[in-house]
Order: structure tokens, then sequence, then C-alpha cells
């Protein structure tokens, strides 16, 4: 494909140093999106670009929302910034009742951030002052998951389990981790995979190593998104509660792509029946518009701080982000969450997902495909590797389907899609048709 020039200037393509990005191989080819509107992009040659992943798992509602835009245009004219500390604006009080009344039943104090690496970073700094404000300061470790992805913070990457977002930059905090769930026996699994609920089971074995005194907390992804789409074996998530409990470990829900519709309901830990003690949001609680994120802990966390926390002007938690609570980030919420249930959206994800489901997994007769696996709107497909290179046929792929009018993501391994929240089926059909034909056109290329 013959490219046009982007609408920027050399300097400025240099200029940006981008984020999670193979920046020599996209300045060389820019791939440039000037506009958007519901489920579609517009490159810089007035292509337009089916959004696969709806953003970044942020815009589930589509783009350009007009009662999205509209409070966030009245807000920016309104009350544009209000002081994070010491200081309070209307709508982030009420938006933090509005996330309370729809979380499970103990998750009601709402702790705003900026973003899901933030959100985390704060949730693992909540669960350490936690258990030194209880008289349990030796109790420290924090146990992730091998392929977790928890943001780029130190924190985050600590308890991370990809490899490759930890490399480069040395020892983080004292952690460990739990082995994946990806097992062959659940290959092309539909839904829940039905084998592996006993792997919670190792966090046994975590305490005999470090002992309970010495753990503050799990994290997990109730579904994990970032590695691949990997969603937990029946029963893997309530064994984990059960361990925590027996243990008093605190387990944190890393809910920042889960959250807020693509599983069909408002957390993963409702549809799941598991209560976290703390739970990481982000992403879709603005449908991606602004920046926001936060940390829903239960009412005994909160209390601690509160009844432990000194004279009354004293600070009980000295943590916050100069953006915590963004008035027009809040508005952005507000209105997301006015859309979804104005309009039924949770209803509409419901309906579409076995459709989605069985669109998705015609995709395994295609031989570059080693494996696919799905919940909700989220889905992820395994490539085999070209020997040597693992992450090359998923970036062949991605591209290819980019050259077609279509965006997926490529993260290691794997193909990775979380389609908008009312994606037609005549849509879902051209993005399943323009992906087999790139694992197709995949296949031939290594023959």
């Amino acid at each position: 494909m013959d490219f046009q020039h982007p609408p920027i200037s050399s300097e400025q393509l240099a200029a940006h140093w981008m984020p999670f990005t193979a920046n020599r191989e996209f300045k060389q080819s820019p791939r440039i999106i000037e506009s958007a509107e519901g489920h579609y992009y517009t490159d810089h040659q007035g292509r337009q670009i089916f959004d696969g992943l709806s953003g970044l798992w942020t815009c589930g509602l589509g783009h350009c929302h007009p009662k999205i835009a509209q409070a966030v245009s009245e807000q920016a004219r309104t009350l544009d910034y209000s002081p994070a500390f010491q200081f309070g604006h209307p709508k982030s009080f009420e938006l933090a009742e509005r996330i309370a009344s729809l979380m499970p039943e103990g998750l009601n104090r709402v702790f705003f951030t900026g973003s899901g690496s933030e959100s985390v970073d704060s949730a693992l700094k909540i669960a350490r002052a936690y258990w030194k404000k209880r008289g349990k300061g030796s109790k420290t470790k924090l146990i992730g998951r091998a392929k977790g992805y928890h943001g780029v913070n130190f924190g985050g990457i600590s308890v991370g389990g990809i490899g490759a977002n930890r490399a480069l930059y040395g020892e983080g905090i004292a952690s460990d981790h739990l082995a994946h769930t990806l097992l062959e026996d659940n290959l092309f699994s539909r839904g829940l995979p039905e084998q592996g609920a006993e792997l919670a089971n190792e966090l046994e074995q975590k305490v005999l190593l470090h002992g309970a005194d010495n753990i503050a907390a799990v994290i997990v992804e109730p579904v994990a998104g970032s590695a691949g789409v990997i969603p937990p074996p029946v029963g893997y998530l309530k064994r984990l509660r059960e361990i925590c409990n027996q243990h008093e470990i605190l387990l944190i829900f890393d809910e920042v792509i889960t959250g807020f519709g693509r599983m069909g309901s408002y957390s993963a830990a409702e549809l799941f029946g598991v209560t976290p003690d703390l739970m990481t949001i982000a992403k879709q609680i603005t449908n991606g518009v602004v920046p926001m994120g936060a940390v829903i802990a239960k009412q005994e966390i909160y209390d601690t701080f509160m009844d432990t926390g000194g004279a009354h002007y004293l600070l009980e938690l000295p943590h916050g982000y100069t953006y915590s609570a963004h008035p027009i980030a809040c508005a952005a919420a507000l209105a997301t969450l006015d859309v979804m249930q104005d309009e039924g959206v949770l209803a509409q994800v419901r309906d579409l997902t076995p459709v989605f489901e069985s669109k998705v997994h015609s995709l395994r007769s295609c031989d570059v495909v080693a494996d696919i696996r799905n919940f909700g709107l989220a889905a992820g497909l395994t490539l085999h590797s070209v020997e040597g290179q693992p992450l090359l046929n998923p970036y062949r792929v991605a591209m290819a389907c980019w050259d077609k009018g279509f965006y997926v993501r490529y993260g290691g391994d794997t193909i990775q899609m979380g389609i908008p929240f009312r994606t037609t089926e005549n849509e879902l059909d051209l993005m399943i048709n323009a992906l087999g034909e790139a694992l197709a056109e995949q296949s031939k290329d290594e023959k």
C-alpha cells in the first residue's frame, strides 16, 4: 500500500518518544489517526478503520459520544480544575457514591487516581499501610501472577508477570508470583475453562515459603487482558478468596479492563461472585475520553485509616495525585455511567457475547492459530511462532488487518480483540473475515 505523507513534519515525528511502540518501525511508516466517530477511526489517508480494541479497552461506547462530549464541554466551561488536596467539588462526591452503588456489597469507599497504573500502585500502598495501621507491619510482601499486567509504575511491574515489562528496570519491590492459568487441557476453551482451579492452591505454598505474617496482598486480573485474554478456570477466584481469608491476606482485583461493561456487568467481581478487599478501575469509567482511575476499598479498610489517623486535622493516608478526581474526568465518568444505564448497554453486551464467541472461534482452522480464548467482549488468539521470533507473526497479522481497515492489538505472541459494546453483526463479520484473511496470508508466507 502506498502511504500518503502524514500531516506532521519530520521534526515533529522525530520529537515524540512514543510509549509501548517500536519507534523505529513506526516512524518509517506512520499510522496516524486524525479523527474518530462511533466504532471507526479515520486515518491520515481518509480511510475508515474499525476499532476492534475499543481504543485500548477504553471506548466501549464508541468514540465522540455526544452525551459524553457535551458533559466534558460544559464542565470545562464551569470548573476546569479544582485542587485535589484539602478541597473538593460536587461531582467527585457524586461519582464516588455512584460507583459504590454499582459495586458488590462492602466495596464502598472510592479513592480517585489518574490511570490504571496509578490505581494499582495506590492499592498496593493502601494494602501495606493497612496492615501497618493494624499493628502488623511485617506484612509487606505482594503476590502477583505470571502473565499478569498491572500497569507500568514500579509497584505494578513488580507484581506484574510479563517479563519484557520488567527486564530493563532492575529490582522492584518485594514480590512473588503465582503460576499463570494457561493449560494445554484448556486450549480453545469457550468462556471459562474447566480445568485449573487447583492452581490457586499454589498460594498455600507461597504462604509456607514467606509466612502469612509477611504477605500483605495478592493481586490478580479476574480476566487477564494484556497477556492475551486469559479467563480464570471455573472456581479459581473463589479458591483464592478462601485462602486469602484463611491467612489474613488482602485480595486485590485489577479490573482496569474488566470493569464497567466489557464482561456484561459493572465488575467481574459481581459476575463471578467473588468480592475482593480492594479493586482497581480505569479505562472504561470515562469511555477513554479523559484519563481517570480509582481504587475501591472495603469499608473496614477505610475505617481502619480513619480510626488510627490521630488528631482530626492530620492526614490519614499521605498519598494522592494532582489530577485525582479531576472535575472534567468526573463529568465524563458520570455521563458514561448515564449512557450505560439509560441505554441498557450491559444487556446488549450480554446478547452480543455468544455471537462474538462463535465468530472468533471460527478462526480455529487457520494454521497459524495455536489457541483461542474469550470472555465477554474480549478475545485473544495465540499464534504459532516463527522460529526464534515469537513476536513476529502477531505484528504481521495486525499490520495486515490495519491495511484492510481493521485495528486489532498485537502483544507478545497474541492478537487481541475488545470490540465496541454495540458492534453490529455485520461489523463483526467484516472484522473476522479480514482477520481470517490476514492469518491465512501469514500461513502462506511461512510455507
